[in-house]
């Protein structure tokens, strides 16, 4: 394989120590040893291409695949039409950029349009932006809009997903920002706390809805609170469950964000996602990245524009309040893809499908000692207590083909979605009780 990298040895070195580094390695302390490989993929030198391939195919078939998944915790495994792939599949698409020079882009343009306006439809917002780069980044950037000269600190909901939460953090603390944690509650937010924190100087709260432990917040009084006390209401929100609940825009919320991975995106060992950014009117000049605008040119045809460009870093970097300046393009039209091809119907469909089959799941967990840890409606998540080792049942799981739920400190955080029938249902539970009794 050749070598591709233009900075010489030397310009490496002196970019590492401009940002305190003593060499690449230092560059990856944050991911654990064990994920490392400290030789490469162990290819010999001089192979050719499909001798290559040959050895990465061999590689590749250790990794396990479950016919059976309950796992959730923000990536999801939902049905992707064959339509969705067939589309975005095409050169036109996979090769698609944001545009530099929008009135040559119609296509590109018409497409970010197009998922911008499904976005807006399913949140309830008035405008979204064309996303940005996944779920946790959107919520951080969020954050960042609502901050202004006199407010600066964010109340953040502890049933938030801990990566989003991690994400917020990160952006507070390069802003030299304060990030207040709010404390559960019964699975929830604890609205006694969040009271007692509003002050003059929070600009915004965040909250999930459905929440980390699939539960449905009061969302409509944390917007209450929120707004009583001068700040922003910024929800996190599962695309899916949009289709058949409250609205972020019902609920009040002046931000809707999310990851867009459910919408037509498969489960990819972690990406590549897709953030997604919608708000209200008022927030439409703060909101990160591009947007694009529907218009007639001179002839008085339809025609689409990359809109309030000027407020971008690249363009006018002193006034920005990001640095985004891209857009998951391919991700955004997948997105746009499957919503166009599921429709409003099929949407609800699958929200349906997804909580109808956890609230089975749940009943029959339940009768095996495995009691829900929290009682609030929830959608199609949910924490059970596990009174037998937790690790020990889902190995016991793994090896017949099941991918259980994720231990969280309550006990095991499930999940289930449209793909679940009730023959899996029943077999998980099944296994559950084999090794509960061995």
């Amino acid at each position: 394989m050749g070598d591709y990298l233009p900075s010489t040895k030397e310009q490496q070195q002196e970019m590492l120590e401009a940002i305190g580094l003593k060499s690449l390695e230092d560059l990856y302390a944050y991911i654990p040893k064990d994920l490392i490989l400290k030789d490469g993929p162990n290819i010999p030198d001089g192979k050719s291409e499909i001798e290559v391939r040959r050895m990465m195919t061999e590689m590749a078939s250790k990794n396990k695949v479950f016919s059976s998944i309950f796992r959730g915790a923000g990536a999801y495994h939902h049905y992707i039409p064959a339509e969705v792939s067939a589309v975005v599949s095409k050169e036109t698409f996979v090769t698609s950029y944001t545009p530099y020079q929008p009135e040559m882009s119609q296509g590109i343009l018409q497409s970010i349009f197009e998922y911008q306006t499904m976005i807006c439809e399913l949140t309830g917002m008035d405008v979204s932006n064309a996303s940005v780069y996944d779920g946790a980044n959107a919520a951080a950037e969020a954050v960042a809009m609502c901050k202004d000269r006199k407010r600066t600190k964010t109340l953040v909901s502890g049933a938030s997903n801990p990566d989003v939460i991690d994400a917020i953090k990160t952006y507070c603390w390069a802003a030299d920002t304060e990030m207040e944690m709010i404390p559960v509650k019964d699975g929830v937010t604890d609205l006694d706390v969040l009271k007692e924190k509003m002050d003059s100087s929070v600009a915004s709260v965040y909250i999930a809805y459905p929440n980390y432990f699939g539960i449905l917040e009061d969302a409509q009084k944390i917007g209450e609170i929120a707004h009583e006390g001068g700040a922003k209401y910024i929800m996190g929100v599962n695309p899916i469950a949009s289709a058949i609940i409250k609205t972020a825009g019902e609920c009040g919320a002046d931000i809707a964000v999310g990851e867009g991975q459910p919408l037509g995106m498969g489960m990819g060992y972690g990406g590549p996602y897709l953030g997604f950014m919608a708000s209200t009117t008022a927030m439409l000049r703060k909101l990160p990245g591009r947007i694009a605008g529907e218009t007639t040119d001179d002839e008085g045809r339809r025609a689409f524009v990359l809109t309030l460009q000027a407020r971008e870093q690249h363009i006018r970097r002193e006034k920005a309040s990001s640095n985004v300046c891209s857009n998951q393009a391919l991700c955004a039209m997948t997105a746009a893809v499957y919503m166009a091809t599921m429709g409003p119907e099929g949407m609800k469909q699958v929200a349906t499908q997804s909580t109808s089959k956890a609230h089975y799941l749940a009943s029959k967990l339940d009768k095996i000692g495995f009691k829900r840890v929290h009682q609030g409606e929830f959608f199609h998540e949910f924490v059970t207590s596990c009174p037998g080792d937790c690790q020990e049942i889902l190995r016991y799981l793994e090896d017949h083909g099941v991918l259980g739920g994720l231990p969280v400190e309550e006990g095991i955080l499930w999940c289930t979605t449209e793909m679940n029938t009730k023959a899996d249902m029943d077999h998980l539970v099944a296994l559950i009780g084999e090794v509960c009794q061995s």
